[in-house]
């Protein structure tokens, strides 16, 4: 088994990183700040730019949903101005379950991440996974 310099395993630190991205993303990048200037592993580099990856798609995907409320809201504005009467309820309820689902997807896709990263494994995320792989090619 595989120690950090910290003298932990190498798969309970990469666990540690996913299990982080649900807690704060602040100390998750102070770690992966760590393993990127300390650590030699690769896995644990790929897997610690790839917790990050994960946290950000899913913050943009919450983004959009977020931004998709305020643009209704604005329309509702814009509508009332003219007297006009807009119902735009169901549209919210859409957008707040399209919210909860990416919620839920983030917190199910980093806990799977880190409990395979217990055992050295990997959780594949599509679209993270092509972006880390084009970008840390030469890792």
């Amino acid at each position: 088994m595989q120690k950090t310099k910290l003298g932990i395993s190498v798969g309970l630190f990469g666990a540690a990183l996913y299990f982080m991205g649900l807690v704060n993303v602040i100390p998750l990048v102070i770690m992966v700040g760590y393993v990127w200037l300390f650590e030699e592993n690769p896995w644990l580099k790929k897997t610690a730019i790839k917790a990050i990856g994960v946290v950000v798609f899913f913050t943009i995907l919450s983004a959009l949903t977020g931004l998709a409320s305020t643009s209704t809201a604005f329309l509702n504005n814009i509508v009332s101005l003219f007297d006009g009467n807009i119902n735009i309820a169901k549209v919210n309820t859409v957008i707040r379950i399209c919210d909860n689902v990416v919620a839920f997807l983030r917190s199910l896709t980093l806990l799977l991440a880190g409990f395979k990263a217990l055992s050295q494994g990997n959780v594949n995320v599509m679209v993270v996974d092509k972006v880390v792989d084009k970008h840390t090619a030469n890792q």
